[in-house]
């Protein structure tokens, strides 16, 4: 099965062991990579462990999945990765509206493990209104209605 951070490598080799095996991520882009799949699966305790300490002390498992509850992750593009942030954009459904998150994300090593410090939402992000016709976001070459609209349902 390819991973849900669209990497187009096999879940197993990809985000998987940092996941099952809370294995440290080597750099930013893979831990951004590795929490938008913990999101997808529903791993909040991952989501937490990866915050920086700061961050963290302020949150809960409970409040990351309360804030998820209606969302469903569909696709990741990564846009630019440097050595500390991520630019990236996710596009998600909450009931039957499509969603864009586009961010730059900052990360800090802390303990010798990169960590989510805070992110920048770039003013794309919303909800987003497709035509039938346009091409997916997904990139697999389908018309919109044809592919990932009919998760929306």
């Amino acid at each position: 099965m390819l991973c849900y951070c669209n990497s187009q490598r096999e879940y197993k080799q990809c985000c998987g062991p940092l996941l099952d095996d809370g294995i440290a991520t080597p750099n930013a882009e893979q831990l951004m990579r590795s929490r938008y799949s913990a999101y997808k699966v529903g791993r909040f305790d991952y989501i937490l462990a990866t915050y920086s300490r700061e961050k963290r002390s302020q949150l809960t498992t409970q409040d990351l999945q309360a804030s998820a509850a209606n969302t469903h992750w569909l696709h990741l593009d990564v846009c630019h990765a440097d050595i500390d942030t991520v630019e990236f954009k996710a596009w998600f459904s909450e009931g039957k509206k499509l969603g864009l998150m586009h961010e730059t994300s900052s990360f800090v090593q802390e303990d010798g493990h990169w960590r989510y410090h805070t992110g920048e939402m770039h003013n794309d992000t919303g909800s987003v209104k497709m035509g039938r016709n346009d091409p997916c976001f997904c990139g697999s070459g389908k018309k919109h209605k044809q592919c990932c609209m009919t998760k929306l349902r």
